[in-house]
């Protein structure tokens, strides 16, 4: 890691680099031709504001998975309510922090099948001063988390398998091929979550799912199999369908296709 950030040694070009700062800016550049992205080389990503420290157990966090923290956050009406969110899938942890540097008085817990995800996690919680509030979990999915959350997170690998050869290479060749790796159809992790998610949802709470383009149907149905009600489809900022947005109960199918029609109130802790 360079001594100095990029930035730093662009922003101060006066300053001479000793030999093993040149050593490694030459290095990261090596990487960066080779068509590496900046943030693996780096390290690091911002999301939501913050800055998060990546592993290669991680996902590289993505400015369209902030429609996720954006959908949850859209539907408290109290951040400074004592709530539960659960994040599966966590990889960096930057959706459970997000939202939990949002909502003070917020508990939140994150799963990974990854160790080393796990451990990433847990550094950019301490990092940020929210390890007090955060606990992260090696897990397959929700097995090993008990309880009720006003809001679950989740993004989960929809990549069908047939199609990541065709991927970017900055997404094909350095994020983990299980974190982008959907099965068949994309979809088996959504079917893998989809019977927890009514025993792990406290009342009134929301799961909120990132999706692929062309998803959302087939995604849909596989929540709604399981009894729960689609209360919106977010779109990222390219105005792709991005999250799928459900609650248990029934809704107004023709309303939540526009997304964020409605506010759930979310107070206290689920018994």
């Amino acid at each position: 890691m360079l001594r100095l950030s990029a930035a730093e040694v662009l922003g101060r070009s006066e300053r001479r680099l000793d030999p093993v700062e040149a050593d490694r800016l030459r290095h990261a550049l090596r990487r960066l031709i080779a068509g590496e992205p900046p943030s693996r080389i780096f390290g690091r990503r911002e999301f939501w504001g913050l800055p998060f420290i990546l592993s290669a157990d991680t996902l590289d966090p993505r400015p369209d998975s902030e429609t996720l923290v954006e959908a949850v956050l859209g539907r408290i009406t109290d951040r400074s309510a004592p709530l539960r969110f659960l994040d599966l899938g966590t990889g960096t942890g930057c959706l459970l922090l997000a939202l939990l540097s949002e909502c003070p008085e917020t508990v939140g817990f994150g799963v990974d099948i990854a160790l080393g995800a796990v451990r990433t996690a847990r550094s950019n919680a301490a990092a940020l001063g929210l390890a007090k509030r955060a606990r992260f979990f090696v897990g397959d999915w929700g097995s090993p988390i008990s309880g009720r959350f006003e809001a679950i997170v989740a993004n989960l690998p929809y990549i069908a398998t047939g199609e990541l050869a065709g991927l970017p290479p900055e997404v094909g060749r350095y994020d983990p091929r299980r974190a982008l790796d959907g099965g068949e159809d994309g979809l088996d992790a959504y079917r893998s979550i989809a019977p927890a998610v009514p025993v792990l949802l406290a009342s009134g709470g929301i799961l909120a799912v990132e999706i692929s383009a062309g998803q959302a149907t087939a995604a849909i149905a596989i929540f709604e199999a399981q009894g729960l009600a689609i209360d919106g489809i977010e779109r990222d900022l390219a105005g792709f369908e991005r999250c799928i947005v459900a609650r248990l109960g029934k809704t107004d199918r023709a309303g939540a296709r526009s997304g964020g029609q409605k506010h759930l109130g979310m107070y206290g802790r689920p018994v």
